[in-house]
């Protein structure tokens, strides 16, 4: 019973790199949620945990699949569907008021697309530049914000 419960040091490794990717994107979607935006925590959470997941199935999800001389198995091509596909996602965010002449969504859009990158990253195992591009979204959003508030009196209080 203990064989079948036993994990090896790869998994752990690959379970690790999913940990933080959902952390660092609840992180971001913690900020989304304050705001009250249109994507919040569960869906940067799940955003960056999808990634992190896409990234390690496709790196090592297949290895020994093709073995060939002739075959070769490129790991960027997944990770480059998740750039692509992760649009539709933002994209239902971002709404156009014909009234107001205005659009609304893009940041969150722009958030659910780096969470995405983040997510990647993580499940490449590159955590420090995770950390720190999940830092560079918070103090975009938040410290921007708040200078963009003062300078600008028309804008409403949560951008």
């Amino acid at each position: 019973m203990a064989n079948c419960l036993s994990v090896d040091t790869q998994t752990l490794d690959f379970i690790l790199r999913i940990f933080i990717a959902a952390l660092l994107g609840g992180l971001i979607g913690l900020e989304r949620e304050y705001r009250a935006k249109e994507a919040g925590f569960r869906t940067h959470f799940l955003v960056a945990l999808g990634s992190a997941l896409f990234m390690i199935v496709s790196a090592y999800g297949f290895e020994g699949a093709l073995s060939t001389a002739e075959h070769r198995w490129d790991v960027s091509r997944v990770a480059a569907q998740v750039v692509s596909g992760i649009g539709f996602i933002g994209a239902g965010t971002i709404i156009f008021h014909k009234s107001e002449n205005v659009v609304r969504g893009l940041t969150t859009a722009a958030g659910v697309w780096v969470t995405a990158a983040i997510g990647l990253a993580c499940g490449g195992g590159m955590y420090v530049l995770s950390a720190a591009a999940t830092l560079l979204v918070l103090a975009g959003l938040e410290a921007f914000n708040y200078f963009l508030h003062k300078f600008d009196r028309k804008r409403p209080e949560s951008a």
